[in-house]
């Protein structure tokens, strides 16, 4: 059984730093793209960051752009979102998705499997 389940999540002041994880199993997590994409209440979903897993690569959102990292452990199956420098408008529910084929990683159809998310809230 596929599953991505997701941690970290919380309350935080602004300017302060959460650290979520990943954890993948079920899958050839080696074979993967695993993204993170957030939505807050009435917006739509939007891509955080993304990582390919076997080579290493990067992409970030521009609003999240040199805030936030994206590493994995892939020892561990785990990829995780380092968030930095946190404003309220970050407050939304943070999901992890698994994509085997990617075009465009921002779009969410993309992705094959997807977690239950975890609520980040960033007062100010």
């Amino acid at each position: 059984e596929v599953q991505l389940v997701e941690s970290g999540g919380g309350l935080v002041q602004a300017g302060g730093s959460l650290r979520l994880s990943c954890a993948g199993s079920g899958f050839t997590f080696d074979d993967y793209v695993i993204g993170w994409f957030r939505q807050a209440p009435g917006k739509e979903r939007e891509g955080v960051s993304c990582i390919s897993i076997s080579d290493g690569s990067t992409y970030y959102g521009d609003s999240v752009k040199g805030r936030f990292t994206i590493s994995s452990d892939n020892a561990k199956n785990t990829v995780y979102l380092q968030m930095n420098s946190l404003k309220p408008e970050d407050t939304a529910v943070y999901s992890c998705a698994a994509a085997r084929y990617l075009s465009n990683w921002r779009v969410p159809t993309q992705y094959n499997y997807w977690g239950q998310g975890t609520q980040v809230t960033v007062s100010s």
